[in-house]
């Protein structure tokens, strides 16, 4: 298993709820496809460095996990399809 991290940014007018429903949704799809959530860590809403579609900020959320190479790009299309995601980055961690 490899090590990975990803940080996702929510839209800022997502309620609390629906974002601790994302996170705990990503989590499972991480878990659910054989892979292991090592660390979560919320930033809470921060600015972002650009405007993205007219958005100034948005909530922001580190995940550090470990899989099998396969996983990223399934958890990739999720990030794609989901509504609320602005932004999310996949990276292999160095050893």
């Amino acid at each position: 298993m490899r090590k990975y991290e990803t940080i996702f940014i929510l839209h800022p007018s997502t309620d609390e709820e629906s974002v601790k429903a994302s996170i705990e949704k990503f989590k499972g799809v991480i878990e659910n496809g054989g892979g292991v959530v090592d660390n979560v860590d919320f930033w809470g809403k921060r600015k972002l460095a650009y405007e993205i579609d007219k958005v100034g900020e948005g909530f922001y959320t580190l995940v550090e996990f470990s899989a099998n190479p396969e996983l990223p790009k399934e958890l990739d299309r999720i990030f794609r399809i989901t509504d609320g995601v602005i932004r999310h980055i996949i990276v292999k961690k160095e050893k």
